[in-house]
């Protein structure tokens, strides 16, 4: 089997950290755990998905968004409701 050397440039840090990790987990190095990690990925036993974090709206957003939804249930604020495509475009060209 022909092997290369893979670099990556990371912080000792993250290095350390993630040493740390791979151990308690009872892998023998970091190496090891990259090595079952990338055979997952390219055999694809595994999938990575990223989801992002949800924000929470600050209270000045939310005071400000409550106000719009009672001036709109109180009927302050005129909404429209179009019931098809073609009669929204209607009323947004005229």
């Amino acid at each position: 089997m022909n092997k290369v050397t893979l670099q990556i440039p990371v912080s000792q840090t993250l290095r350390d950290q993630a040493t740390l990790s791979a151990t308690k987990l009872g892998f023998s190095s970091l190496q090891e755990s990259i090595r079952l990690f990338m055979t997952q990925l390219a055999t694809k036993e595994i999938t990575i998905s990223f989801t992002p974090k949800t924000r929470q709206l600050s209270p000045a957003a939310i005071k400000r968004y409550n106000k719009m939804i009672a001036s709109i249930e109180t009927g302050e604020t005129k909404t429209y409701k179009a019931d098809s495509v073609n009669e929204l475009m209607h009323h947004l060209t005229k």
